[in-house]
């Protein structure tokens, strides 16, 4: 996977939407082509104003919308820093770094890709998938929460591939996880990509294993730098200690040492 350069940019706030009471959708652009990004990478976000919150915020790419110049990013409202920028206005500035990391792949052929998301870990998945069916693929989502309310973004995910639900109360899709879903007898699925809660994805993980079949799971390792210097992020993998920020945060799980 090639190398993309690394920008610090002063991004324009389009647009803020509460797209659920813990959720916010930022929409951000600038004057310029906003430069090439991955599906999978993500940025490190400046919170101004706040002496406790001096470390940037590592957000995943949620979308790149190239016909509007913007960057999408979905925000899980957890602590000072990412309640500021959900108080943010249009017009504000915010001070992002990036891309960084590694992202998805990409297959070479017209393939069927599932595409299996939980929480705030479903914001990478939607610029794969669009990714994906711009190239050819057929991107299917399986999309998991706790309640139908919790499910985000639905009708954004619905333009690219099907869309299959589960919750865990049953009140939308299918009652349990997503590893329960009855697709998952019906089809199958020559790669799966993932990303959300580690115990979600080390089930994802388990299933792909027992259907021989290949997977990658973005980590969700707290990142303080970004970059690789501050080791905060470390995983154990196959080749020893390695940083999520630079080498994942996408990793193959056969890289992984994972015991499910």
């Amino acid at each position: 996977m090639k190398e993309l350069i690394k920008h610090v940019l002063d991004l324009r706030v389009v647009a803020i939407r509460q797209v659920h009471e813990r959720y916010v959708l930022l929409r951000l652009s600038q004057h310029e082509r906003l430069p090439e990004m991955l599906p999978g990478q993500f940025v490190e976000v400046r919170v101004d104003g706040h002496s406790q919150t001096f470390l940037r915020r590592p957000i995943s790419i949620n979308f790149v919308d190239r016909e509007h110049n913007e960057l999408w990013l979905l925000v899980a409202i957890v602590g000072e820093g990412t309640r500021w920028m959900a108080s943010l206005q249009p017009g504000d500035v915010l001070n992002v770094v990036g891309p960084l990391g590694h992202g998805f792949s990409v297959p070479a052929a017209g393939t069927d890709v599932l595409l299996v998301g939980g929480g705030v870990g479903v914001a990478p998945l939607l610029y794969q998938g669009a990714t994906l069916l711009s190239l050819g693929h057929r991107p299917v989502f399986l999309l998991g929460a706790r309640k139908a309310q919790d499910l985000l973004l639905l009708d954004e995910f619905r333009k690219y591939g099907e869309v299959f639900v589960t919750t865990e109360d049953g009140s939308a899709g299918e009652r349990g996880f997503v590893t329960q879903h009855s697709l998952l007898q019906q089809r199958q699925f020559p790669l799966i990509q993932t990303c959300g809660p580690t115990p979600m994805m080390k089930a994802v993980a388990h299933y792909a294993r027992q259907a021989n079949t290949v997977c990658e799971a973005s980590l969700e390792n707290l990142m303080a730098c970004g970059l690789g210097a501050c080791l905060c992020c470390v995983e154990k993998t196959v080749e020893g200690n390695l940083c999520v920020c630079k080498e994942g945060p996408v990793f193959n799980i056969k890289r992984l040492l994972w015991q499910v």
